[in-house]
């Protein structure tokens, strides 16, 4: 293993990557720190000492900023923009013909589809920005309103002033899409996940140091031990997949024989990955931004169904958000599994060119039959994520640490699938170079 490492830096290309890629990553996490103009940084402090960086509503949202959000900092929006341009994107490819017409089109169709997706990107981050600001300026940032710092964050609310807020964070929006795109063209991975990568890891040292404080070193090594297996237990779902065998029949193209391969479908267990996770907590975030508007600021007992919002979806330790927690992210994995795989689509490309299952016609029965599959294999692979992302919910409940407890949910998903795929990439180009790879 070290002996693998050692030829990662030996090699004069390999380094050069891996360099770049740190060095961009570090640039990232520099600007999380740098704050927005008309920002006043000691009230955004003493708001984030008061809550312990809870942030209410927008705690998922700084999850993916790596804190940078609650920091009102130019980088404040981080990758979450762009990650909802993409899924938006990735649905509309079912509902708008032109835009499946270019995914089938090949490199030309993906460059027209990824230029939409940056200018979706763009409009995204103004209106979230825009939101950001109007949140920011009421006071229900941080979810209270009892601190007079937090009524105070930005040093006047004249109207040039929030627009310059709104420019600045749409330009660190675009500016984070570009650094992306760099990793991408000559770093190591793929430059959007890592940078996500990097904002989940930056919250693990807190989140931890937290839980040493708060409950102390016994606590503290549970969490760990509890973590490694979690981590272990996600690498073994992640690499699990049903291979559907497919056999190519031969044919004669003039005095050459073609065709005659043996090779299969590979259908993992988690086909959604975390994209099901962000949908769910996304439609359960909603009730709770519309009860925070609509709770009054003089004292007075809001309405029934705000109080509600309040005791049932707001603090997320409830067995109800819970057990509506998990049901949605099955719903949305059955929902994405179906609009990404298309079993018709993929019997008529087979059947096209001479492939078929064993045991099964082509055609109509072997998409029956992959849809059969691929319902039953969806069945374990929803119910992992509802449970990996119900591990945050319980510790919240049985440790007392908050919503962003590191070993679950949404943070530890995306962690596992992008170091898993960078190692992967890795190994691959060592493999070209030396023989040998990074996995054994």
């Amino acid at each position: 293993m070290f002996s693998a490492i050692a030829r990662i830096f030996r090699t004069p290309d390999l380094r050069r990557k891996i360099g770049f890629t740190l060095g961009i990553i570090a640039i990232y996490r520099f600007g999380a720190h740098i704050p927005a103009p008309f920002v006043s940084y000691p009230s955004v402090r003493e708001c984030l000492d008061a809550t312990a960086g809870g942030g209410g509503l927008m705690s998922i949202v700084n999850l993916f900023s790596g804190g940078a959000l609650l920091q009102l900092s130019i980088f404040a929006l981080g990758v979450m923009p762009y990650i909802t341009a993409s899924i938006i994107i990735q649905l509309l490819r079912v509902v708008i013909p032109h835009f499946e017409a270019l995914q089938k089109e090949g490199q030309a169709g993906q460059s027209k589809l990824t230029q939409y997706t940056r200018y979706l990107t763009i409009a995204l981050a103004l209106l979230q920005s825009t939101t950001l600001v109007t949140v920011a300026r009421s006071g229900q940032l941080f979810g209270v309103t009892d601190i007079a710092a937090c009524n105070n964050l930005l040093l006047n609310n004249s109207w040039l002033t929030q627009a310059m807020i709104v420019i600045t964070l749409t330009a660190g929006t675009g500016l984070i899409m570009w650094f992306a795109e760099l990793v991408t063209e000559r770093g190591v991975g793929n430059g959007m996940s890592l940078l996500i990568f990097t904002s989940i890891a930056a919250s693990f040292p807190g989140a931890l140091g937290s839980i040493w404080a708060a409950k102390g070193f016994e606590i503290f090594a549970l969490v760990i031990l509890v973590g490694i297996v979690i981590i272990a237990l996600i690498v073994f779902v992640e690499q699990s997949q049903r291979r559907i065998p497919v056999q190519y029949a031969k044919r004669m193209v003039g005095r050459r024989t073609y065709g005659g391969t043996n090779t299969y479908i590979p259908i993992k267990v988690n086909m959604a990955g975390v994209i099901p996770v962000i949908f769910a907590s996304s439609l359960l975030y909603l009730p709770t931004l519309i009860a925070q508007f609509n709770t009054p600021n003089d004292g007075t007992a809001p309405a029934a169904w705000v109080q509600w919002i309040n005791t049932y979806l707001v603090t997320g330790d409830h067995p109800f958000y819970m057990a509506l927690y998990f049901l949605l992210i099955v719903g949305f994995t059955y929902f994405y599994v179906a609009i990404t795989f298309n079993p018709v689509e993929v019997a008529d490309n087979m059947k096209k060119y001479g492939g078929f299952i064993p045991g099964v016609r082509a055609g109509r029965p072997t998409a029956e039959y992959l849809d059969y599959v691929l319902t039953r294999i969806t069945l374990p692979g929803s119910l992992y994520l509802g449970l990996v992302a119900l591990i945050p919910l319980i510790a919240l409940s049985a440790v007392g640490a908050n919503q962003n407890f590191p070993f679950g949910g949404t943070s530890i998903l995306i962690m596992v699938g992008v170091g898993l795929e960078t190692v992967k990439q890795i190994d691959a180009q060592l493999q070209q170079r030396h023989y040998e790879g990074l996995l054994r």
